[in-house]
């Protein structure tokens, strides 16, 4: 969940005049809007609505290399109000706007929602690397890793409007952390929805090698706290990875965990490691997937000719849901979101494969990990883009998940892990 430190920063009530980057105020003076955050996102970079017109002005963006920082020391360094944006998601006053927003159930598509936030964590690193005296930047940034979203409300509701906040918390080199909070208006005030952490990349503008950002500057003990903070995010980040179980051996506790997992499938009549049975109340984690496949439009590009980052996220979340849904045998409600990793670009044109995985359970909660690949299906080679880690709950209990092969029990206590550092949050 967010610091209270880091609502300090909303009253400052003046920066929503200047937000989209110093791109000027909205009509009435009012927030902006998700349309005019992608507009100045488009007008950042020089990219165009249109297809073939947005081809030329990526072939263009090259000849901004020569305007690349060479340190991180010749850029000025930048406050965290300098990057603080609010959107405003106007769904009780615009019924054309609600509709593509709104599921069968009269509920809001969170899938949607993970696009908004993915547009507006990079337009706040925009913000934060504005520099005026540039007509087009010449950064390249992109969404790196999702840290974090925790849900603070299970229900969205699809007649109420919503506001985005958000501003940078710690930056390095060429990395940048957004937070952003989410609420909305109901019975005459904003609630908190989410709280959610992205980590940016800056690139060149071809997208190939890492630019630098600008240093950011804590301005006073609270702002120093929110940065510290984000160190704090990055050191765990890199503790995690360095004791994923794709690099390391499970911890003693987990190889008890699995062993009893074997113990408790063993058929008793015979005396054969082989001769396996499913507990009561439990499913084989093999007959817990769920898979789908997207055929990568232009429609659903981004401003730097690949596949909209946000979009990757809708399709995972809604084909997770639609897993855990079928799993518990009811609708789930989304607990969390975390360590959404995006590994590699997704081009136009790709086949997208997504394979959903109920890979571990406790009680009302189903974990949910979703795998994404790009086939060629001239050289049958498959690539990881992606892995995104979902936690639902039911409004019942739900069957054990219980795997059968060592790479199961490896995704098992994935999940498991995944699990536990939603509750310890």
């Amino acid at each position: 969940m967010f610091s209270p430190r880091f609502l300090l920063l909303r009253s400052a009530a003046s920066l929503t005049t200047r937000s989209l980057c110093t791109g000027g105020v909205s009509p009435g003076g009012r927030a902006p809007d998700m349309a005019e955050v992608r507009n100045r996102l488009r007008e950042i970079v020089g990219a165009s609505t249109n297809w073939s017109d947005h081809q030329h002005a990526m072939t263009e963006r090259v000849s901004l290399s020569s305007m690349l920082a060479k340190s991180q020391q010749d850029l000025p360094a930048k406050t965290m109000k300098d990057s603080y944006l609010e959107v405003h998601l106007p769904l009780g006053s615009e019924p054309q706007l609600r509709e593509k927003y709104l599921t069968f159930h009269n509920t809001v598509r969170f899938g949607r929602i993970l696009e908004d936030l993915d547009s507006l964590a990079v337009l706040i690193s925009y913000s934060h690397t504005h520099n005026p005296a540039l007509k087009r930047t010449p950064l390249s940034i992109v969404t790196a890793l999702v840290d974090k979203i925790d849900m603070r409300q299970h229900v969205i509701y699809p007649d109420c409007d919503i506001k985005f906040t958000g501003h940078v918390t710690w930056v390095g080199k060429t990395s940048i952390e957004a937070k952003m909070h989410m609420s909305q208006y109901r019975d005459g005030a904003y609630s908190p929805v989410l709280d959610a952490t992205f980590v940016m990349v800056a690139r060149d503008p071809e997208n190939k090698r890492a630019a630098f950002v600008n240093p950011l500057k804590p301005a006073g003990s609270d702002e120093d706290m929110i940065f510290q903070e984000g160190e704090a995010n990055k050191t765990r980040r890199v503790e995690l990875s360095t004791a994923s179980l794709l690099k390391v051996a499970p911890t003693d506790e987990e190889r008890k965990i699995v062993h009893s997992l074997f113990l408790n499938t063993l058929d008793t009549k015979t005396v054969s490691f082989s001769s396996r049975v499913l507990p009561p109340n439990s499913v084989w984690m093999e007959d817990a997937k769920l898979k789908g496949l997207e055929i990568c439009h232009p429609q659903e590009r981004n401003i730097f000719n690949r596949i909209f980052g946000g979009f990757l996220m809708r399709k995972a979340y809604e084909l997770g849901w639609a897993n855990a849904s079928s799993y518990g045998g009811c609708r789930p409600r989304l607990v969390a979101v975390d360590d959404i990793l995006f590994q590699k670009p997704v081009d136009i044109g790709s086949l997208l494969l997504l394979n959903s995985q109920v890979c571990y359970t406790q009680g009302k909660y189903i974990q949910v990990r979703v795998h994404s690949e790009v086939f060629d299906p001239l050289t049958r080679q498959h690539n990881t883009t992606n892995v995104f880690h979902f936690t639902f709950v039911s409004d019942r209990d739900v069957p054990s998940i219980i795997p059968k092969t060592y790479g199961e029990s490896m995704l098992y206590l994935d999940g498991k892990r995944h699990f536990n550092q939603t509750v310890e949050a």
